[in-house]
């Protein structure tokens, strides 16, 4: 029934402004749509591949301890690179199941690295595959 639907991140922010400046312009979404129509409830939606991520104020943001959306990228490396050279810093974790080394695990044939929003939404990237 929904194999053939887009799908969308939606997630919690407690400003518009700052989840605007780091989802288009430290991670490089591009803006489709904006919504102010109603003041206490504005979000704003990007585009993301074939889906999109749309963020919303509430006062749940940044309450997750989660992974709230996630990206899928062919190179990794690449990619955690030029978003460290905007500013992005990405969780180092060191646990039984899961280490991260320079910000990327590496969990069978996926890896993935993790950074957080202005909110502290958890953000994931990750390749599949890749090595």
């Amino acid at each position: 029934m929904l194999q053939q639907a887009q799908i969308a991140a939606i997630v919690p922010v407690s400003d518009v402004e700052a989840a605007i400046s780091f989802y288009g312009d430290t991670l490089g979404l591009r803006l489709k749509e904006r919504r102010d129509d109603l003041p206490e409830n504005r979000e704003a939606e990007f585009e993301a591949g074939d889906g999109a991520l749309v963020v919303y104020e509430s006062v749940g943001a940044g309450k997750s301890r989660h992974t709230v959306a996630g990206f899928r990228v062919d190179d990794i490396e690449a990619v955690a690179s030029a978003l460290r050279e905007r500013g992005v810093s990405f969780e180092e974790y060191d646990l039984p199941d899961l280490k991260t080394e320079n910000g990327i695990a590496t969990v069978g044939d996926v890896r993935a690295a993790w950074c957080k929003d202005p909110d502290g939404n958890v953000i994931a990237i990750e390749s599949v595959g890749a090595r």
